[in-house]
């Protein structure tokens, strides 16, 4: 009993020491906060193995916050649990606070290979959710006890080995955590790196219909439909949907931002082909060189590749052998090999070589399909 009362004695003490003074608390969590958000965010555009470390850095963060919250909570537990002590800003306290452990919750039953579909959002979605509001929250709850740090607070030396440990041991329970996925053989022991789980099965059927926030057309009559090839080619054309269906083939991995990836096999056209179709690249002056080319959805949805890379992407109108469905992107969506789902744009009325990258398809994507 005596050593094991030393070992917790030790234990704590250890805890203690790593503890950071409450106003670094403070600012760091704002700071693994913010850092989650843009890692999160920037993982979007992720969608080859050598970005492995953005989503561990990312899992870290997310165990570091735990920590901190834990140091945070045992501080103002008081000012929470003592109605004595509310303040006009506790409301906010308790919202931001609802938003954390939303957000650390979620993420947690994901990566366990928890498969929850709430309405048209799957429990990865709902963890974007969570973390997308709770930055201003923290923002907002930092503002309303604003203190500067100190230099004492954050002295060089401690400061380093702290915030190694809490990374490190982020990284470390993250990777215990997928020994104990393999161990028991759950969904989440066959996800990639991203975190996306796997659909199974050839065609349609086979992964689910997603849209980027609010995109959803009616279903394009195939006896109308035309795709216009033009921007910086020779002869601009228009091609039917049968046109378009030109057969070639090539096996690639769909992997959506909403936590799923399916391997399947696509039918269609060259892009290279099409631009072949419409007399080839060229140049209206020195200065406007052909060097991206844009896919725009009947939407008004978009996504450009730079040139090199769109020669070698296709426009399918086939998968598994199954013409596509009108959820899936039919008459025609784009196959981009490495790229996540969503820069995938469905129902393809336009391919257009530009010489410009488009800033503005970041905006985008937030706003198509609202009316």
């Amino acid at each position: 009993m005596g050593t094991e009362s030393r070992v917790a004695g030790t234990i704590r003490a250890a805890v203690e020491r790593l503890e950071p003074p409450p106003r670094a608390v403070d600012w760091s969590l704002f700071a693994f906060v913010t850092m989650e958000v843009v890692t999160g965010l920037v993982s979007f555009t992720v969608g080859v193995p050598e970005g492995w470390p953005l989503f561990w850095l990312h899992r870290a963060l997310g165990m570091g916050i735990v920590a901190l919250l834990a140091w945070k909570l045992a501080r103002v537990r008081r000012r929470l649990t003592d109605p004595g002590q509310w303040r006009r800003s506790t409301a906010l306290s308790v919202l931001t606070l609802v938003a954390v452990l939303g957000t650390l919750s979620t993420g947690v039953v994901w990566v366990f290979g928890l498969d929850v579909r709430i309405s048209y959002w799957t429990l990865l979605s709902v963890h974007v959710g969570f973390g997308l509001a709770l930055l201003p929250l923290v923002g907002a709850h930092a503002a309303t006890r604003f203190r500067l740090p100190r230099r004492v607070d954050f002295e060089r030396r401690r400061t380093a080995v702290r915030y190694t440990v809490l990374l490190a041991a982020g990284a470390a329970t993250y990777r215990l955590q997928q020994d104990v996925n393999d161990l028991l053989d759950t969904a989440g022991a066959d996800r990639r790196f991203t975190g996306s789980q796997p659909r199974e099965g050839a065609g349609n059927g086979a992964f689910p219909i997603t849209s980027w926030v609010a995109d959803d057309p009616d279903p394009i009559d195939r006896e109308e439909y035309r795709l216009r090839v033009d921007g910086l080619v020779s002869d601009p054309v228009e091609l039917s949907a049968d046109e378009v269906a030109a057969g070639h083939e090539t096996e690639a991995l769909l992997d959506c931002t909403s936590g799923w990836y399916t391997v399947q096999d696509w039918q269609g056209i060259r892009v290279g082909d099409l631009l072949e179709a419409a007399g080839g690249t060229a140049a209206e002056d020195a200065s406007r060189e052909p060097a991206y080319v844009r896919f725009t959805s009947v939407t008004g949805y978009r996504w450009s590749l730079p040139l090199a890379e769109a020669e070698d992407a296709l426009l399918a109108t086939h998968v598994g052998g199954e013409r596509l469905s009108h959820g899936h992107g039919a008459p025609a969506r784009l196959v981009a090999r490495d790229r996540r789902g969503f820069q995938w744009v469905k129902w393809v009325t336009r391919v257009e070589v530009r010489a410009e990258y488009d800033l503005g398809q970041w905006v985008v994507t937030l706003v198509s399909g609202f009316d």
